[in-house]
């Protein structure tokens, strides 16, 4: 029998593979238009939310007390996943997750303005870092004048936000509830794209869209599933796993090699998520930030 802290790490450790599986696909599916591969997202994250909610609730499933909190927490919830998601089909893949990672930095700042929080000295230096290896990721970026290099950013910014009203919606409404609304928006935007023209996919590639919605529904069910099993600062070190998933497959799939500065960029935005995650855990604050839930 595992204890709860073994269990949060198993948790913790599927939802890792599971986005690290899902980014694959993402990159993968560049042939088809972004808002089908939005629809397979939301589609059937949907149906998965909806084989795991109580049965009490399938009458009422949609009730809730508060539409505008979901409101704002979807719509800045699909900003940030069609960021991402273009993102992933135009940068290494290494490259969109380190700078991924930076979405707890945003969420900081975010916090002082939205939530009236008092940030203190350690958590202004942790920011500093971050930002600075943002800088040294993207450098290459503002160089050349990609301009992909913007979006993982944005949804750094979309997901702090996302993260704020999770927090605050958490107190009142059950996880799935506030994953169904969001997978629901995100399925019905993405029926306004069908006219610039979907692709009738093969059964190759139609179980490989499944999947996309299948893997972020279940690896968003597994973090939360982590974070109440176990401590905070004890599971999400293992979230960096992921840059190590996005080096292998970018290499031996898409011939990726990750720079010096990518990988020196990737170590000091880790560094201030790691600053901040603890000192969030010492004042009794925990912060967790979805991926493209």
């Amino acid at each position: 029998m595992l204890s709860k802290n073994q269990l949060g790490f198993l948790y913790m450790f599927m939802s890792v593979c599971a986005f690290s599986i899902m980014d694959l696909v993402v990159k993968w599916s560049e042939s088809y238009p972004l808002g089908q591969v939005i629809f397979f997202r939301g589609f059937f994250g949907v149906l998965l939310y909806f084989l795991i909610m109580p049965r009490d609730r399938i009458k009422n499933f949609y009730y809730t007390k508060r539409p505008g909190l979901h409101f704002l927490r979807c719509f800045f919830g699909l900003i940030a996943l069609l960021a991402i998601f273009t993102a992933l089909r135009n940068l290494p893949l290494a490259t969109v997750v380190s700078i991924s990672f930076a979405a707890p930095i945003f969420t900081t700042i975010l916090s002082i303005f939205l939530l009236s929080e008092k940030v203190g000295l350690f958590r202004w230096l942790a920011v500093i870092v971050g930002f600075v290896g943002i800088i040294i990721i993207t450098e290459p970026g503002f160089t050349s004048l990609n301009i992909y290099f913007i979006y993982p950013v944005i949804f750094c910014l979309g997901m702090s936000y996302v993260a704020i009203t999770i927090r605050q919606l958490s107190t009142s409404e059950p996880v799935w509830l506030i994953s169904l609304y969001f997978s629901a928006t995100i399925t019905l935007a993405s029926f306004f794209t069908i006219p610039y023209g979907w692709i009738m996919p093969d059964i190759k590639d139609l179980i490989l869209l499944m999947s996309i919605g299948i893997l972020g529904g279940a690896a968003n069910l597994w973090l939360s599933q982590s974070y109440k099993f176990s401590e905070v600062s004890l599971v999400t070190p293992l979230k960096y796993l992921a840059l190590v998933f996005a080096i292998i497959f970018g290499y031996f799939i898409w011939n990726e090699v990750p720079s010096i500065k990518t990988l020196i960029g990737a170590f000091l935005v880790i560094t201030s998520s790691i600053i901040i995650f603890r000192r969030e855990i010492t004042l009794k604050k925990q912060v967790t930030v979805p991926r493209h839930d």
